[in-house]
């Protein structure tokens, strides 16, 4: 007999790309065969059909995949497929799996992953535990969800992180608040003496009545609704085959995942564990200190029970100035001088920020051209944290020259004697002499829409007549 042709592989995977809170994940498919085929050692293999569930899973009907001479029986692959492991994978691998994707997604290192590392965090919950990875196994999602192991809810992402780690994970450390920012407008003169400002806030601070509680002592319980996760999960039916998870937040605790008898609550805070309460805080403004650079106030953020508070950071936010502008440690700005000062010679004065007068010249003979630029050392803003070296302050020059008819016409001659001689030019014949007058931008702008609308207008000629 001639060689059989390889018969095809009884696992044949494909991507289906379910999103799930942002996240594409591939999951295993498999395409139906629409009849059983037997695999090597006689066992017998069932192809499946295979769709999505709400972006959750994969529901299938059970089918056996043959692994290195082992056969694994499964109904559904998505918590494999999240944790990136094979449904035949030891213990061993499936930790391997979760410390590598936990420390990658944690929220401390990725706070827009919150939920990749809850689904991380459930699939590891479920395949790390021999009962309920066996009842996974057997009736997907579904029968962890409906009870079958130690009720159905998923514990905290951060308590399964905590425990895994045992406290001593590089990236295990108090939860903790958000982080409040604030602009504060300064002066240029700010930034260049120094500064102290006095800032009032309010702030959520934990309540000094029930210590953060919320209640007497025993009052506070774990939601029964949801189970103390704050969060509740319905499943609709969205086509044939195919259902979708919702997750909304808790009708009954709100999303606090407990709940206080209203007679137990707090009076001062009625049960919500913090008060407002005012905050001055004192602003030190550094001398060199740049537009745009924080200071930061550690834990003085919102407080929160169970929460390490956030940061206060004010951010500063430089005014604009009438003379000088800052480029760096550098102070640039601008002075018109006249034309006999810019030929024969100047003195001016300069006003500093911090009051005092500098007085700069040019030599008599030393030409100042337009847009000159010169620099005084030492005369620009502080250096950060080194007060005593400065930038420049860089002078850039404008020259204002006299209006028409400043000179008698018979003196012309003269001025001319004294400076430079003029380049001579030959003309010729075929140069065209034209009138050379004053720019009006305003003029230009007119004269371009009257062309403009002439070119609009009908030409003339013959046109036809409707009746």
């Amino acid at each position: 007999m001639g060689a059989q042709a390889a018969s095809p592989s009884l696992w044949q995977p494909a991507t289906n790309a379910a999103r799930v809170g942002g996240w594409d994940k591939t999951v295993g498919a498999v395409t139906k065969a629409g009849r059983d085929q037997s695999g090597r050692g006689g066992a017998r293999t069932r192809i499946g059909r295979v769709e999505a569930v709400g972006g959750r899973g994969i529901d299938r009907e059970i089918f056996q995949m043959a692994r290195g001479g082992r056969v694994a029986m499964v109904k559904e692959t998505a918590y494999y497929d999240i944790l990136g492991v094979k449904p035949n994978a030891g213990p061993d691998e499936i930790k391997k799996a979760y410390r590598k994707l936990a420390l990658k997604y944690h929220p401390d290192k990725n706070p827009n992953e919150g939920e990749k590392f809850k689904l991380i965090s459930q699939a590891y919950e479920v395949l790390s535990d021999p009962k309920k990875r066996n009842l996974y196994d057997q009736g997907g999602e579904q029968a962890i969800k409906e009870g079958g192991v130690g009720g159905g809810g998923f514990s905290s992402p951060m308590d399964i992180f905590d425990m895994f780690f045992g406290g001593g994970g590089r990236m295990q450390r108090e939860k903790r608040g958000k982080d409040v920012v604030h602009q504060l407008a300064v002066s240029l003169e700010d930034l260049y003496n120094g500064a102290t400002r006095k800032l009032a806030l309010k702030k959520n601070v934990i309540c000094d009545k029930c210590d953060g509680c919320g209640g007497k002592k025993g009052a506070v319980e774990k939601c029964p609704n949801c189970k103390g996760r704050g969060i509740e999960i319905h499943v609709q039916q969205i086509g044939p085959g195919m259902v979708q998870q919702i997750q909304t937040m808790c009708s009954e605790c709100h999303g606090q995942g407990e709940q206080i008898n209203p007679k137990d609550r707090c009076k001062n805070c009625n049960g919500r564990k913090i008060v407002k309460a005012r905050k001055i805080l004192e602003v030190y403004v550094d001398k060199g200190m740049q537009d745009g650079q924080k200071i930061t106030f550690h834990g003085e953020g919102d407080q929160e029970p169970g929460l390490e508070p956030g940061d206060v950071i004010i951010v500063l936010d430089q005014k604009d100035h009438d003379v000088f502008q800052r480029h760096g440690n550098d102070l640039v700005m601008k002075m018109e001088i006249l034309l006999v000062e810019a030929l024969c010679g100047f003195k001016r004065t300069i006003g500093t920020l911090d009051r005092r007068t500098l007085l700069i010249s040019s030599k008599p003979g030393e030409v100042i051209k337009v847009g000159s630029l010169k620099s005084v050392r030492n005369e620009g803003l502080p250096i950060y944290r080194d007060p005593f070296e400065k930038g420049l302050l860089i002078i850039q020059f404008s020259v204002k020259f006299p209006p028409y008819g400043w000179i008698p016409s018979q003196d012309l001659t003269m001025l001319e004697d004294l400076l430079p001689p003029r380049q001579e030019l030959m003309i010729t014949d075929d140069m065209e002499p034209v009138e050379l007058t004053e720019f009006v931008s305003e003029q230009h702008r007119s004269y371009r829409g009257e062309v403009y609308e002439e070119d609009q207008k009908p030409r003339g000629g013959v046109q036809c007549q409707t009746s």
